[in-house]
């Protein structure tokens, strides 16, 4: 925070407004246009893009020099020598945990990753071929049912189970949303496995054969789960934040986020990336859809490169390159047509003047695709393991909304519609085209 003032001068008002400018530790400062309201203004801001909602203590984005942190860690350095659980805790209390600390968060995950058994039920209850986002959002907005007994958001102790809760059943729920998708028994967890160990498990795993999950694919899923822990003030924490701002409990916030991580432009970017190299179809295609990409007339574009963010390299991409490269060579995958074009599209956009001009590298989206496609995830899966990975991000940001003390959410808007008018009988009234 400083003394620094900004001075707003309106057409028409003698006095000119002084806002307060407040600086955070990193990044640009802010002005504090509060104050505008009662002098008969607010902001115009579409998109909120110019809009900080809140003050926040979790991640740092930084697009232009393509800087991640996480409570001050770098992404890369946590990706490389943290795990996702571990990267878990820093989020919920701001802190790398002690050996101790870890130990008891894990053995509390562990054993809370089980879930209610009419759970199942519900999720049978589904269509075998609805969406697993679909039935994602349905059973986490439901949890506040099974579980009401901690749903005093006003209770530390309350919010932390359900914190715990919450990291530990969504990867049970996500798995089970595949398991009912193909038809197959659910699959329970297994204590002395590790969380990413244990999704893989529940997803692949059958009864008729003991558990076995390749730990390089582990690996990869882990670093998947933690390159997606949290992105700062994206759309879908945003929406947890002001669904959290009614009073609404902690399930049925991360419902909401998830509901919007499901949008395309959102949570299906990897869905779209490999819905695209389907498009694209061979690698003798390639060529064509460059040129497209480049045709700032055409329509398409290339899914998968470049960040709204970002506008230097996705540090995320980085380490999700080199997971990829080993993913595929773990499996021996070397002529897989849709891993083909992939490969060529990175290196295009890697060499390509075009794309380095314009800074469209890969981004985490690209190479998270790839991977998940390798070790056999089905494209509708996708946003689903994102949605589990930002599970953490969300709560730690509910939380934090919470024990700052807050308002309700409730942006303004310019309004365009019509001036007051008199209503007419419905007999005198012509039949219009409507927008819908």
């Amino acid at each position: 925070m400083t003394d620094k003032k900004a001075t707003l001068t309106v057409d028409g008002l003698d006095e000119s407004i002084e806002l307060p400018v407040y600086s955070g530790t990193l990044g640009p400062d802010v002005i504090d246009v509060t104050a505008l309201t009662g002098k008969g203004y607010f902001t115009y801001d579409p998109g909120f893009m110019s809009t900080a909602s809140c003050d926040s203590a979790i991640t740092y984005i930084d697009g232009g020099k393509g800087i991640l942190l996480h409570r001050g860690y770098a992404i890369d350095d946590l990706a490389e020598k943290s795990n996702y659980l571990e990267t878990c805790y820093l989020l919920l209390h701001g802190e790398l945990p002690s050996k101790a600390e870890y130990d008891e968060f894990v053995e509390i995950i562990t054993t809370h990753s089980m879930v209610n058994e009419s759970i199942s039920r519900f999720i049978k209850g589904f269509n075998y071929d609805a969406h697993p986002m679909a039935m994602m959002c349905g059973v986490v907005g439901a949890l506040s049912a099974f579980y009401h007994d901690s749903l005093d958001i006003n209770n530390p102790r309350h919010r932390i189970i359900s914190a715990h809760r919450l990291i530990a059943k969504i990867p049970t729920i996500a798995a089970m949303c595949y398991k009912h998708s193909k038809g197959e028994p659910f699959m329970y967890p297994q204590n002395n496995m590790s969380y990413s160990e244990n999704f893989l498990h529940m997803m692949f795993g059958t009864p008729c054969s003991a558990p076995d999950v390749n730990p390089v694919l582990a690996r990869a899923m882990d670093k998947i789960f933690l390159l997606h822990a949290d992105h700062e003030q994206n759309a879908s924490t945003s929406t947890v934040r002001l669904a959290g701002s009614s009073g609404a409990n902690p399930f049925a916030c991360i419902a909401a986020g998830i509901a919007t991580l499901w949008g395309p432009a959102h949570g299906g970017a990897n869905e779209a990336v490999l819905n695209m190299l389907e498009h694209i179809g061979d690698v003798s295609n390639i060529d064509k859809f460059v040129a497209k990409a480049k045709d700032k007339d055409d329509p398409f574009r290339l899914m998968g490169f470049g960040h709204r963010v970002y506008k230097n390299f996705d540090p995320r991409a980085k380490v999700m390159k080199e997971t990829c490269d080993e993913v595929l060579t773990e499996l021996g995958i070397t002529d897989d047509p849709l891993l083909n074009i992939a490969k060529r599209l990175e290196e295009i956009a890697l060499s390509d003047e075009y794309f380095i001009e314009k800074k469209l590298y890969p981004n985490v989206d690209f190479y998270s695709g790839i991977i998940m496609k390798a070790i056999g995830i089905p494209t509708d899966m996708f946003t689903v393991i994102f949605a589990t990975g930002r599970t953490v991000g969300w709560i730690a940001h509910w939380h934090e909304m919470i024990t700052q003390g807050y308002r309700i959410g409730r942006p303004r808007q310019l309004y365009t519609g019509e001036v007051k008018r008199d209503l007419t009988p419905i007999d005198s009234r012509k039949s219009h085209e409507t927008s819908f």
